[in-house]
């Protein structure tokens, strides 16, 4: 299944998506889906900036917070989820709008996935143990001489890679790069989708990023982790290194001062818009950039133009 007219929404933290989305939604009578690895973790509503019930309640959404903090969520899980959506919507008779700031999200939805097969618990658990007791240089010695060429691909020290394409290798005995070719086709049509990536003012957008994160201290950030804390889940999982929640753990530790951690984590955000700005630009060189004024308007006639 390949689903014809979508729109597309990305660009970095605090670009305003999830508004524009919404007003797409309301004014085309769209179905809000999910593009954020962070937001589908039902345990970070807060410091996720995830929409509000009151959100949620004006339009349609899917796949936000429907994970649990204590699971490995997978780029292919993720596709294989908004495969459902994309049904779900067809259903409906609503309008697909993918809104997020994960590039591969965006990636594999329009460029198809690799049908790796699920890895066994036990191997993806060594392959875990052996990365936190021998780090990732030794991982990746060791997928060069099993996958040399998924191993020349990436940086010795992109752990969570490196470990992917570690256990893909010992699970099945076949490389990262074998099961690329044998992938799932693509969920959207590239070509009948309107791909906007919101370009906002890098110093605008560090601003919006100052003031969000204090907003999310207003609001319960720190409650929310508390209880997240509480469950002493592996530091590793993807959950456990959103934005902002490493640095308000060790403050709600006693290892920082709330202003020291209120800092790291906004630093850490604005560091993360620009490799998303990179990302977006050398990957999905094809989508049209825009700023958020305009954003509104220039969809909508992209979308009317590919339904005629």
């Amino acid at each position: 299944m390949t689903a014809s007219a979508t729109i597309l929404i990305a660009g970095p933290t605090t670009s305003g998506k999830s508004a524009l989305a919404l007003a797409l939604a309301e004014s085309l009578g769209g179905i809000i889906i999910n593009a954020d690895s962070m937001q589908v973790y039902r345990d970070l509503a807060i410091i996720t900036a995830r929409p509000t019930p009151a959100e949620e309640a004006r339009v349609p959404h899917l796949l936000y917070g429907h994970i649990d903090a204590g699971e490995n969520y997978s780029v292919g899980r993720w596709f294989l989820d908004a495969r459902g959506a994309l049904v779900q919507a067809e259903r409906r008779g609503l309008l697909p709008i993918f809104v997020g700031g994960t590039g591969l999200y965006f990636k594999v939805l329009t460029r198809g996935l690799a049908a790796v097969p699920p890895i066994p618990p036990g191997i993806r658990a060594g392959v875990r143990a052996q990365l936190s007791t021998e780090g990732a240089a030794v991982l990746h010695s060791e997928l060069a001489s099993r996958d040399p060429a998924t191993a020349a691909r990436l940086m010795p020290g992109d752990r969570a890679r490196v470990a992917r394409a570690l256990e893909v290798v010992i699970a099945t005995g076949r490389s990262l790069s074998d099961w690329h070719r044998e992938g799932m086709p693509a969920a959207v049509d590239a070509a009948r989708a309107a791909k906007i990536f919101l370009s906002v003012d890098r110093a605008e957008l560090y601003r919006r990023i100052d003031r969000r994160f204090d907003f999310m201290l207003a609001s319960g950030a720190l409650e929310e982790l508390r209880t997240l804390a509480a469950r002493n889940l592996d530091p590793v999982l993807p959950a456990m290194k959103a934005h902002g929640v490493p640095w308000l753990i060790r403050y709600l530790k006693g290892e920082l001062s709330l202003a020291e951690a209120a800092e790291g984590g906004k630093r850490d955000t604005r560091r993360y818009t620009r490799r998303q700005i990179t990302w977006f630009r050398h990957q999905l060189s094809d989508w049209i950039w825009a700023e958020p004024e305009q954003a509104a308007e220039l969809a909508r006639a992209t979308i009317c133009s590919r339904l005629d």
